[in-house]
Order: structure tokens, then sequence, then C-alpha cells
């Protein structure tokens, strides 16, 4: 590595977000593995490769125990620090959990190998982070606070220097400015990062995406600023819905002060590694075409990849694929009316859902869903401008009385002691009790899924030739 001050420095995405943004979360462990001495070499400043809907899909869909993933990562990563994506009180599920949740998922995951915690609120409702960075900073860990970036009348610069001074208050170690939908474009990059950096002393990661096609100039302009880190991916699974490529980034500030210091025969031998795989998905249709675009309608509706696809599957199952043009115009809307959230898991699924439906009905809010509900509810947390009156009165009528202005957790019992023994039948280690916690119907079938794995054979009787193996 460079020793240099303003070398910016690099964290790798292929493990996590890249694949989950253009290939569904698919890549297996039993990929990750041969390829990680090479990546180990290449001076990162971290890999990400946990967290975020990782652990779900390594459940729901691989049949594979994502705590045993993480502990293979840590075993073969010996200079590098593992992060992981964390949604604040939600952990890494849909709900809002109790603290003492919250504290024994922060601990297990540093236990087991994880060095940077990225913790985040779809409504950048602080109050929703400090559990996690209060319990990350007593195990030792890092705790990096992610701002949902967005657009809209609120969201001003002296609002995000507000914010960076509040989380330094917290105790976080770093800022990250989480740009999931590809809004932030090259000059606004360098104004918010100039402005942070005279708000807060703590360093500053910028994370964004692909989709409108502006993120390596944003990179360039932020970095230029003064942003310490940015986040890329290696080049088979980049660009897209997925981030900047780390060859061309790198490539991008050699010779320059911020040059990284990388190695691009080493990178091209691991993007080497990952090509086949991009290829494969391509063919299985795993991966589709379309993600690998450049979509402006990104910064026209402030709608991420993600949330798009969802919406045009939701309109082909109505027969209402005509409806598509009204649905997108409805979405700001929407969020004008729920007080302007950031669109991110789960907020963006949320105000999307109700965009569809308040199209299809002919009326709007004729009918709501549950989760609009809880969030004219206050169950998911703050918002930073007021909801539409009319709106509440609509879909809430008398139940408004009953709106929550406390931060939600605060209402929650430990939950700790009640999950554990309903799941103990199940139970092999600790962290079992936090898979059933987050997804108890998806960790269950895994559980079941591992007995029968490891129920075992009788070599001698094995009918290797057929492959059949009688217990």
């Amino acid at each position: 590595m460079a020793e240099n001050k303003k070398s910016v420095k690099i964290t790798e995405t292929v493990l996590r977000d890249a694949h989950q943004s253009l290939i569904a979360t698919r890549m297996t462990t039993e990929q990750m593995l041969p390829i990680i001495d090479k990546m180990d070499q290449v001076g990162y400043h971290a890999v990400e490769c946990w967290g975020g809907a990782t652990f779900d899909a390594s459940l729901r869909f691989l049949k594979e125990d994502p705590w045993d993933r993480l502990r293979k990562l840590k075993a073969g990563f010996k200079n590098t620090k593992l992060q992981m994506l964390f949604r604040g009180q939600n952990i890494l599920g849909y709900r809002p959990y109790a603290d003492d949740v919250v504290e024994y998922f922060v601990q297990k995951s540093i236990a087991n190998g994880i060095d940077i915690i990225r913790i985040f609120d779809c409504l950048n409702d602080l109050r929703n982070l400090q559990t996690a960075v209060t319990a990350t900073n007593k195990e030792k860990g890092h705790a990096q606070v992610a701002l949902s970036y967005t657009l809209g009348d609120a969201y001003t610069l002296e609002y995000w220097t507000e914010m960076a001074k509040k989380i330094e208050e917290m105790g976080a170690n770093s800022i990250c400015i989480k740009d999931m939908a590809g809004l932030l474009t090259p000059y606004k990059a360098e104004e918010l990062v100039k402005s942070l950096k005279s708000a807060t002393s703590l360093p500053i990661e910028l994370h964004t995406h692909y989709t409108s096609g502006v993120a390596s100039m944003t990179y360039m302009k932020a970095v230029e600023a003064g942003c310490d880190i940015i986040d890329t991916a290696m080049s088979p699974f980049a660009l897209g819905t997925s981030q900047p490529a780390t060859e061309v980034m790198a490539e991008a500030f050699k010779g320059t002060e911020m040059d990284p210091g990388f190695d691009q025969m080493l990178l091209k031998e691991i993007a080497d590694y990952f090509r086949p795989m991009r290829e494969e998905a391509l063919k299985s249709g795993l991966m589709n075409p379309k993600v690998l675009g450049v979509d402006i309608q990104t910064l026209l509706y402030q709608v991420p990849g993600g949330m798009l696809s969802n919406m045009v599957s939701q309109l082909k199952e109505q027969n209402a694929e005509d409806k598509y043009m009204e649905v997108l115009e409805e979405i700001p809307r929407v969020r004008k009316d729920l007080g302007e959230p950031p669109l991110v898991t789960p907020s963006s699924q949320i105000v999307g859902t109700q965009a569809v439906f308040n199209v299809l009905m002919g009326e709007r809010y004729k009918v709501a869903t549950k989760e609009t509900k809880d969030v004219l509810l206050g169950k998911y947390g703050q918002t930073v401008k007021p909801f539409n009156p009319e709106v509440i009165d609509k879909v809430l009528g008398e139940d408004k009385k009953n709106a929550i202005t406390c931060r939600y957790a605060d209402l929650l019992e430990p939950e700790l002691h009640k999950i554990e023994e309903e799941m103990k039948q199940w139970k092999q280690q600790d962290e079992d009790v936090l898979s059933y916690a987050l997804f108890p119907q998806v960790a269950t079938e895994f559980f079941k899924y591992r007995e029968a794995q490891q129920t075992k054979v009788d070599a001698t009787v094995a009918d290797t030739k057929n492959g059949a193996y009688p217990v």
C-alpha cells in the first residue's frame, strides 16, 4: 500500500452487495473460498461479505449456515478487515427487535469474525441506531453509521451536517453516505463531502450504485473533496445496479496522491476467477441483462433498481402493465404523504406497493397496506417531514390516537429468552437462536435440512455406483 495520508481506501463489495444487486445474493460460500487468498493480498480497506440479504438468502435458497460462512471467511482473510451491513433495530430482518436481540446479534457477529458493522435506518431515525452502535463499541468493533442518502426539500446540506454531528456524538467511528439508488451526482457529492468534513472529524466513506450511470464520476469528485473510502466491486460483478469496478477506480487514481496502490495483475487474476460465474448467471437467467444498463429514471423518480423490478412484477400479476408510468408518477406523491422518507429497504417496498394500490383502485388510499398504516402510526420511527393529515385521517381514522412518538423498541419486552425456549430442539450452536429470531420459518426449514445431512452414513453399505447412500 502506498503510504500516503491522502490515498483513497477501497472497500470491496463483490462478496456481498455486488452479487446481492446483480444475481439475487446467490453466490455460495464454496464459490467464495478459493479466491480469498488472492483477495487478501490486494490491500483493501475492508471486504464487505456479510449482512444485508446474504443471511436470509444463505438459509432460504442456498441451505447454508451464514455463521459458518462468516467463520470460514475469517479464517481465510488474515490481513483484511471484514465488514457487514446491519439494518439498525431491524438487524437483518424486516421488523424491529428488542434491544437484547440487537445486542446479542452484534456480540455474535464480532465474535465470529466481523470487524466493521455498517448500521443504517430506512428513515435516518438515529434512535433506531443507538443500541447497535453502543453494542459494537462494547465488543471493540468499528461502528460505522450510514446515512441513507435521498433528495427532497428537507434534505439540505444543513440536514446532513447536523446528522453527521449527532452521529459523532453517538459514538460512531466513521460515517458512510449510503446512496442506494444512485442519486448522488458528481458536484453534489463534492459539496456534501466538503460539508461533512467541516462538520465532523470522522472518516467519510461513500457507497453508491451505478444504476443512473454517474457513480464513477461521483466517486472521482468525492475523493478529490476529501472522501476517505469508496465502495467498489470486481469488474465481473460491477456496474448496472452494482458498484463501479474496483480495477477501473484503482486505475483512475493511479499516479496521483490518491492512488490506492493496487496491483492490476493481481486484480486481473481475481476478475478472471469471478468471470465464469457471471457468464453462468447470464446463461441461466439469474443475471438479467436489464439490471446491467443505465436507468436515468432513477434520478427522475428516485426509485432504486430493486424497487422498480418489484413494481413491474406487481403490475404484471394484475395485468396492468399499461399503468407503469402512472405508478412511477404516483411514487413521489406517496413518498411526500408519508413524510418524505429515503427509499431503501423496507420504506421503498412500502411506498412502491402503496403507489400500485392507489393507481389500480382508481382512488388514493382506498386500500392501505398494513405497512403503510404502521409507518403512519410511527412504528418505523420518525420521518424528517410530517405526514399528510388528510392521509392520516383516511387511513387510520380513530386509530390515529394510538400513534407512537417514542422509539418503538422502547415498547418491546426483552425477547431472547422466549425465542430460545421456542427453538431449543434445533439448537446446535448459540448462533442458531439468532438465525431463528430473524427468520423463524426459514431457519426451522434449514435446521431440519441440516439434521438430515448430519445423519451418519454407513460407508461399507453405501452404493456409490448409483449414488444412493443407505443410512
